[in-house]
């Protein structure tokens, strides 16, 4: 009986952990391709070029780590199931690179980044001129899936270039005028692309990723540069616990803004389908107000 009890856990326990999963659409039944990708940024730029031509699903939960993530059973048995498997890079995903290699025999493993250069900084997608390399290698792998499909996926990515572009001379004209141009950001160092870009100065608590502790002593220059620059305006990660920002502010008298990664959102964006344009929106908006920026 113990043992009989120890397997019905085993079983309720890799049920639990499948559960978020979807079930891959069966490309023969409706026609849809059944794609998986591994985080949100590989998936709403999926979703964003395929549109309706495929069922797509992602690995990564809402609100967790996508660093250190750790893939269920399910997980592995959806990407063999899959025509398609997208995910970013295995400096980003080193998890996403192992489950990769375990994709079946039919599945197209498409790794977005790697038209790129090798970075330390992993946080890629942060370069609207990176998304666009990275758009053109996922469309590239659904047109191979989908052939007489072609020249609309063709269509969406002339589409999403287009914004793309626009999206990049907001943040030229939106962040070219401003009372401020140093970022704090209590969280880890996502957005170093993005202020080098625009001309910003970027101060992070953490480094690339959330692993490790934060040191009191980074956190206490951290309130020593809040306070010797005057700096009216933290900003924070949405899917963090808000408790360190909250002291910081506390210390400070900053105020708090939120900025997305989009490597990690929360469940109320995933089902609002919220897309990488509007996030980038949104961060671009908080940096105006943060900074001070004229219109």
């Amino acid at each position: 009986m113990k043992k009989l009890g120890i397997i019905v856990l085993f079983v309720l326990v890799v049920a639990g952990l499948c559960f978020w999963l979807p079930k891959p659409a069966d490309k023969k039944s409706d026609g849809k391709l059944a794609v998986v990708t591994s985080g949100y940024v590989a998936y709403t730029l999926t979703r964003q070029l395929a549109e309706d031509l495929a069922d797509i699903s992602m690995l990564l939960p809402p609100n967790a780590e996508p660093h250190s993530f750790e893939p269920t059973p399910g997980a592995l048995v959806a990407v063999r199931q899959a025509d398609v498997f997208v995910y970013i890079s295995d400096t980003f995903e080193p998890w996403a690179k192992d489950i990769a290699a375990g994709a079946g025999k039919n599945t197209q493993v498409v790794k977005a980044a790697a038209a790129l250069p090798a970075s330390a900084d992993p946080h890629i997608w942060m370069d609207f001129d990176n998304v666009r390399v990275m758009a053109q290698t996922i469309e590239g792998a659904l047109a191979a899936q989908l052939p007489e499909q072609a020249e609309t996926l063709a269509q969406n990515l002339a589409k999403f270039n287009e914004q793309l572009i626009a999206l990049d001379e907001s943040y030229k004209k939106g962040l070219s005028a401003c009372q401020g141009r140093e970022v704090v950001h209590i969280g880890h160092l996502a957005f170093e692309r993005l202020a080098k870009k625009y001309g910003l100065t970027l101060t992070a608590l953490a480094g690339t990723s959330h692993d490790g502790e934060h040191s009191v002593r980074r956190l206490a220059g951290v309130v020593d540069l809040i306070k010797k620059h005057h700096i009216e305006t933290i900003f924070t990660e949405e899917t963090l616990s808000p408790r360190l920002a909250q002291t910081v502010a506390g210390e400070t008298g900053a105020q708090i803004l939120p900025l997305y990664t989009v490597e990690s959102i929360s469940k109320q964006d995933f089902d609002n389908h919220i897309t990488y344009i509007d996030f980038m929106k949104r961060n671009l908006e908080n940096l105006q107000r943060g900074l001070k920026c004229q219109a």
